[in-house]
């Protein structure tokens, strides 16, 4: 039997004052690394990697969000994917930044499913991840 747990997504608009403006929480109950995609002056950019563990928060992007749509992608501490989307942008084994999504393989970087996340242009944003009984 497969007894690894599955992560589900919630998302919470918080209107409470926070310092950072877009954070992931993990509410499972393994560590995850995760990595966030976004658009920088007109290009798209993918950042990572935060280690998150359980029950912990880590605050992905410091500034005030400026584009709606941020991209969200997770493995496991193994390089498993835990969370991933329909969304295609570059990520690397190790801590990168990445400017453009296309061609991630030509690149030497690998291509991963990112989920969308419409923050619905606020300007603070926190998501959870959680385990799936």
């Amino acid at each position: 039997m497969n007894f690894a747990p599955r992560l589900f997504l919630a998302l919470l608009w918080l209107a409470t004052p926070a310092r950072a403006e877009f954070a992931v929480c993990n509410q499972s109950f393994d560590v995850v690394n995760v990595a966030i995609g976004q658009d920088v002056q007109g290009e798209f950019q993918t950042d990572g990697w935060w280690t998150i563990g359980p029950n912990q928060c880590a605050n992905v992007i410091k500034d005030e969000l400026t584009s709606r749509y941020i991209y969200l992608y997770a493995q496991d501490v193994f390089g498993q994917p835990i969370l991933t989307g329909t969304t295609q942008m570059c990520i690397a084994p190790r801590k990168f930044t990445i400017r453009g999504i296309t061609e991630c393989w030509s690149r030497g970087d690998i291509a991963a499913g990112f989920i969308e996340v419409d923050t619905l242009k606020t300007q603070r944003w926190t998501l959870f991840l959680a385990a799936t009984p």
